[in-house]
């Protein structure tokens, strides 16, 4: 597992879903009006007190996009320009799953390359990161 070094903010933790099929990776583009509106990220959020990141996982994924997934192994841990201490894991959807978003939350969904995610103006900064260290 990759660590990128910087310092968290205590107790403020997040999971990120890094689901990949055919060389594309499942990206979303996040609603209008939440934090850091209309960019584009891996999806995932923030882990709830006493919760595991996989369970974290699981449930942000259904939340965001209504999918079930299984967790895999953590891939790269990094720390946004918030401080939050990001979790990156391999998920896998679930057999038969319609990818379908939650219109609060999801603006849109895509598959990218690696290639075409770096291309992207705005995809978030924390994104760029794992895209350079990580090697599918």
């Amino acid at each position: 597992m990759m660590t990128s070094p910087q310092p968290a903010r205590p107790g403020l933790r997040a999971v990120i879903g890094v689901i990949q099929e055919q060389g594309r990776f499942l990206v979303i583009e996040r609603a209008s009006h939440i934090r850091a509106g209309g960019m584009i990220c891996f999806p995932g959020g923030g882990i709830e007190s006493g919760e595991s990141d996989e369970a974290a996982l699981v449930r942000e994924l259904f939340e965001e996009l209504g999918i079930r997934v299984q967790a895999g192994d953590r891939l790269f841990q990094s720390f946004n320009q918030r401080g939050v201490e990001l979790n990156w894991y391999a998920a896998t959807i679930d057999a038969g799953q319609v990818i379908r978003p939650e219109p609060t939350e999801v603006a849109s969904f895509n598959w990218l390359t690696r290639q075409q995610m770096l291309g992207l103006k705005n995809l978030l900064p924390s994104n760029v990161e794992f895209l350079e260290q990580f090697q599918s």
